[in-house]
């Protein structure tokens, strides 16, 4: 089930975005129309469904629309045209009252620069969503002791954020984040700005917290072996526009065009890509008490099928054959890097 859809979104930057929306070639690129009009298309008719408690990424480099369509999302940003739809209700349409109450109740946002309070402790900027909501005091610490525990910030709740590191700083804005118990978490390029070795762990903080909280999260990042490591599904943007939506080995083993290859040409195909995404029919299979689960990764599968000719059938989660996998298969999904 989509818990938001993301119906022909456009954002255009410029004195009369309407007017060179009604005018736009379909033909035109970014670049000629900023050249003839002076506007820039940052977001140009994305339409994405996301489903509930997926961790969904847009990724893209720098000035591809990806942090521009997330603000989208909540109207940090106004969207120049389409609807915005989150459970149902259209987010384009919502005045001001029910716009405040989607952002203090349904979405919340994680920035790259952390965005904490300077003159507050760390358990009031983690309480500060519940503090507007006008939540007592006794029962917002309490909630917001059990979230710093999730965070493994317990013992910090009474001091300042000058006094933590970097990484500790970005989990105080997660458990921020995270204290309003929204549906939804909106993070944009969250970890950018951290060490290579806190960035890794806090990826894998995130990744552990979702398996508890199965929370429904866009995750905007510019780093490809990022989105492979978190993302259930990845959206590439070029230029305002998605050029391809899929799972890390769907996009692996399929790129859509030279920019995506670009992304994925360092990429060890044999760590990401599975038995589900090389296999064939099932009618292939060689009948044997050898089955291959689906997401078994071709590392994993060189052992098992190194030493026979036969095609090894592939399960399902519920021991269902799916299809079939040799050694030919593995082969040549190693030698397409």
């Amino acid at each position: 089930m989509s818990i938001v859809q993301l119906r022909n979104i456009w954002k255009i930057f410029g004195p009369t975005p309407q007017h060179v929306l009604k005018n736009i070639s379909p033909q035109a690129s970014r670049a000629e129309i900023q050249a003839e009009t002076g506007h820039v298309v940052a977001v140009r008719d994305v339409s994405l469904d996301i489903a509930e408690g997926e961790i969904f990424v847009v990724m893209g480099l720098s000035g591809s629309g990806k942090s521009t369509l997330i603000r989208c999302l909540s109207r940090l940003i106004e969207p120049t045209g389409g609807d915005v739809i989150i459970n149902g209700q259209n987010v384009t349409e919502m005045n001001e009252t029910d716009l405040r109450d989607l952002r203090r109740n349904t979405v919340s946002m994680v920035f790259q620069r952390f965005g904490l309070f300077p003159h507050r402790r760390v358990i009031d900027n983690v309480a500060y969503g519940l503090e507007v909501r006008g939540v007592d005091a006794a029962e917002r610490y309490a909630h917001c002791a059990e979230i710093l525990k999730l965070v493994d910030l317990q013992d910090w709740g009474n001091h300042y954020p000058h006094e933590l590191s970097g990484g500790m700083q970005q989990r105080v804005g997660l458990a921020r984040a995270l204290a309003v118990d929204p549906q939804i978490m909106l993070c944009d390029e969250p970890f950018s700005a951290l060490d290579p070795l806190i960035r890794r762990d806090m990826q894998n903080e995130l990744l552990h917290l979702q398996k508890t909280l199965k929370k429904t999260m866009i995750f905007i990042t510019h780093d490809f072996l990022e989105a492979l490591k978190l993302g259930d599904r990845i959206a590439i943007m070029k230029d305002g526009v998605v050029v391809q939506v899929g799972t890390p080995q769907q996009i692996v083993a399929n790129p859509a065009d030279a920019y995506v290859r670009e992304f994925i040409q360092d990429v060890p195909r044999s760590r990401v890509l599975t038995a589900e995404t090389i296999m064939g029919p099932a009618n292939a299979a060689t009948a044997t008490d050898q089955s291959i689960p689906a997401h078994t990764t071709l590392e994993e599968l060189i052992p098992l099928v190194a030493p026979t000719d036969a095609a090894l059938p592939v399960v399902n989660g519920n021991g269902e054959v799916v299809g079939a996998v040799d050694r030919a298969a593995v082969l040549q999904a190693l030698a397409a890097a």
